[in-house]
């Protein structure tokens, strides 16, 4: 009889213990380091205006870079002049980052973000290949720099305005969205964006394939069938207006 009891008591603990082991996994699951949400937890600061996570900080240190590269090379577009949709473009990229620049640092200071004070190796050398460039090679070159480094912030400003769980953050991102999408518009607006170049890089930088629908191509148009014997130049004759009558010949 005790052999029996122990048997059982053994099948029902091995029962519980194989439950437990398949149940762990589910309710440890957000808790476990390597998850997204662990991920966002661990680099979320709460702040009086909402979580401040790593991303909206970076949103932050882009924008301010953005100012400190962007403001000069605007200024020397409207320097060099070299043609009126350039001159219009540099003042849009100055006046619209000396504002969105003023509002980051005041963000920044009453987050605690510390910013940068100049642009990265790579944003340097822009303003210097921008600076050794001339005439129309100049022009393209501002153009198609610029309109590249906009389309790549661009990406990350809308990710920051639906994610962000931060007052300060999510108005500062719907100012950088007005003015990045401002600039995007001038910069086209000269003519000069290679919009093949930008798709290429773009689609270079995936790893997945599309997704999209296949094109379906549209139905033929048939020629009409003229009855046997019919002059072929009818087909070639202009068609009267409406309301207008032509003399016959």
């Amino acid at each position: 009889m005790s052999l029996r009891v122990n048997g059982t008591a053994l099948i029902i603990a091995a029962l519980v213990a194989t439950v437990g082991a398949l149940a762990f996994p589910v309710w440890s699951y957000a808790d476990r380091s390597g998850t997204g949400q662990a991920n966002l937890n661990a680099s979320t600061v709460a702040t009086q205006w909402g979580p401040l996570s790593a991303t909206d900080r970076d949103l932050l240190v882009k924008v301010r870079l953005a100012g400190l590269w962007e403001l000069p090379a605007g200024q020397q577009a409207i320097e060099r002049a070299p043609s009126r949709a350039m001159v219009e473009c540099g003042d849009h990229l100055v006046v619209g980052h000396t504002d969105l620049d003023r509002r980051a640092r005041d963000v920044a200071a009453k987050l605690g973000v510390e910013l940068p004070n100049q642009p990265t190796e790579q944003q340097q050398g822009w303003l210097r290949e921008l600076t050794a460039a001339r005439g129309e090679e100049y022009e393209r070159k501002f153009a198609n720099i610029l309109r590249n480094a906009h389309g790549k912030v661009f990406a990350l400003i809308a990710e920051v305005r639906h994610t962000t769980r931060n007052a300060l953050i999510r108005q500062l991102a719907s100012d950088a969205n007005q003015t990045v999408l401002d600039h995007i518009t001038m910069l086209e607006a000269t003519g000069m964006v290679d919009h093949d170049a930008l798709a290429n890089e773009a689609a270079g930088r995936k790893t997945t394939p599309p997704t999209g629908p296949p094109v379906v191509p549209s139905p033929a148009v048939p020629s009409p069938v003229l009855p046997s014997g019919t002059d072929q130049s009818y087909t070639s004759r202009p068609v009267p207006e409406a309301g207008i009558r032509t003399p016959h010949g």
